[in-house]
């Protein structure tokens, strides 16, 4: 971005104020190939739609922690197409958020949803791999898919996606900060700046996919702006919390396996009330 470009963003940005993807969507994408992305989840609050999500468990599902602000929160699994009754639908049991998260663009964007019951893996619906990778190279031909906004619709019900490239980390940082933002370490940057393809509102928590696996999660983008090109859009980078997750799902999965086991116990013991 030149120097006159850069003047001229920074005194829109004056008048914008910063926002997340709060559900964003694919700009410039396709239609899903059918039987594909089968791990893909519509996190859906009191029945609509609200952010993506991806199967990394049968017991759990992995989102945007901003996707979450009230109402009753479930997951539609096995589709691409979330109009009617299509797919399986799973209440949300339980739901985790790093305690230093308090926004987007602070970082820790990573939601962990424990769902009431178990799915059954099959033909349409299986987990993907979590990348254990803290470093991608930049220009990594990558995937994001999602139900969300795009340039003429402000929800999809079939599934869309589109092809994206990481961009280096530091010419991230540098466009970024254009905007008086300074983005947190643990986050990835792939798609919007340079291209006419990327996530929108409606997308977020969707996974960012490269090489068949799940190395980000779409976080945000500047002031809901999908008319690329743009900055770049901001992904939670999944290896940085693979700790956290797994202590999490193994924690949840402890407390549900004593609580059933002692309420077994107790329909069996004479002395329960």
């Amino acid at each position: 971005m030149n120097i006159f470009h850069r003047v001229l963003l920074a005194a829109a940005l004056s008048t914008l104020v910063y926002d997340a993807t709060f559900g964003e969507e694919i700009i410039n994408g396709k239609k899903a190939k059918k039987n594909t992305l089968k791990f893909m989840a519509s996190v859906q609050v009191n029945g609509k739609h609200k952010c993506g999500g991806f199967l990394i468990d049968p017991s759990f599902v992995l989102t945007a922690a901003h996707c979450y602000d009230g109402g009753k929160m479930t997951v539609v699994l096995g589709t691409q197409t979330i109009s009617g009754n299509n797919g399986e639908r799973y209440p949300v049991a339980s739901k985790f958020r790093p305690t230093s998260y308090k926004h987007p663009k602070t970082g820790d964007d990573i939601m962990l949803l424990k769902l009431s019951n178990k799915v059954k893996l099959s033909k349409g619906m299986k987990i993907i791999k979590m990348s254990s990778k803290d470093k991608i190279k930049p220009q990594t031909k990558c995937q994001v898919a999602g139900w969300g906004k795009t340039l003429t619709q402000n929800t999809v019900n079939d599934l869309l996606v589109t092809d994206i490239k990481v961009i280096p980390f530091n010419d991230c940082q540098n466009e970024w900060k254009v905007t008086n933002i300074t983005l947190p370490d643990n986050v990835l940057c792939a798609g919007g700046y340079g291209t006419k393809s990327g996530a929108c509102q409606g997308d977020s928590g969707g996974p960012l996919v490269c090489k068949g696996e799940a190395v980000g999660i779409v976080s945000f983008n500047l002031a809901n702006n999908c008319n690329y090109p743009n900055v770049p859009n901001i992904y939670t980078q999944v290896s940085k919390f693979r700790t956290w997750i797994k202590k999490m799902m193994k924690k949840v999965l402890k407390f549900f396996f004593f609580f059933f086991f002692s309420t077994f116990l107790c329909c069996f013991c004479p002395d329960c009330m």
